[in-house]
C-alpha cells in the first residue's frame, strides 16, 4: 500500500468502473513511469471535459453543445424516439444499427428504494416532447432487469395514454444482459422484430 501522492493517485483511479486495487496500481506505475506526457494529456483533457461537457436539452445524453449532433441531424426521423438508459446504450445502439430516429436519455431507471423517480430520469421533459404531436413511436430500449423492465413498463403506459405507438426490443436481447455490451447484430435483430407492447 502505497503513502501520500501515491496512495492517493492509486485510490483516485478506483473510482473508475472495474478497476481494483492492483489494476489501479498497474495504471499509476505506468502513468508515472513510462508516459508522463500521456498522464499530463489525460489530465487535462479530463479537467477540459469536466468543464465543457454537460447534458443535451433534448435528450439528456453528455455534448459539448447545448444540442447533440443526433439531435441537430436533419437526415434522423424525428417521429421515432428510442428511449435508454445511459449514454453509453445510445452510442451502442446508434453505431451498430440501422436506427435513424431520435433518443432519449433517462440517465438512470425507476428505483424508488434508491430515491430515483420520474423527475431524476427527465420524464417531465419526456412528456412535454411526447405532447408535442411530432413523435409517432417511441422504442423502449431500457435493459432488461427488473428495474429496466418496470421503467419500460412505466414508460409505456405513458406513451399510450398520449396515443403513441410503443414498442420494445426484443429478439436476441439477452434477458437480465445490458445493451451496451450487446454485439452489433443482435441489436439490429432487436430493432427489426421490435413488437408492441
Amino acid at each position: 500500500m502505497h503513502a501520500g501522492l501515491l496512495g492517493k493517485l492509486s485510490a483516485t483511479l478506483r473510482c473508475l468502473p472495474g478497476v481494483g486495487p492492483k489494476s489501479a496500481q498497474r495504471m499509476m506505475l505506468h502513468l508515472l513511469q513510462r508516459d508522463r506526457a500521456g498522464a499530463e494529456k489525460l489530465a487535462h483533457t479530463l479537467l477540459e471535459a469536466l468543464q465543457k461537457v454537460g447534458h443535451c436539452q433534448m435528450c439528456r445524453t453528455l455534448t459539448e453543445n447545448g444540442i447533440c449532433n443526433i439531435c441537430q441531424s436533419s437526415e434522423r426521423d424525428p417521429s421515432l424516439l428510442c428511449i435508454v438508459e445511459s449514454p453509453s446504450e445510445m452510442m451502442a445502439i446508434s453505431g451498430s444499427t440501422v436506427y435513424q430516429g431520435l433518443f432519449f436519455v433517462l440517465n438512470g431507471k425507476l428505483s424508488p428504494l434508491d430515491g430515483i423517480g420520474p423527475k431524476e430520469l427527465g420524464i417531465p421533459m419526456l412528456e412535454t416532447r411526447l405532447a408535442s404531436g411530432k413523435i409517432t413511436e417511441i422504442i423502449l430500449a431500457t435493459n432488461t432487469t427488473v428495474e429496466g423492465e418496470a421503467t419500460a413498463h412505466y414508460l409505456g403506459e405513458l406513451a399510450q395514454k398520449m396515443g403513441i405507438r410503443t414498442t420494445r426490443l426484443a429478439y436476441g436481447m439477452p434477458y437480465g444482459g445490458e445493451i451496451e455490451y450487446v454485439d452489433g447484430v443482435t441489436l439490429a435483430h432487436a430493432f427489426n422484430l421490435r413488437k408492441v407492447i
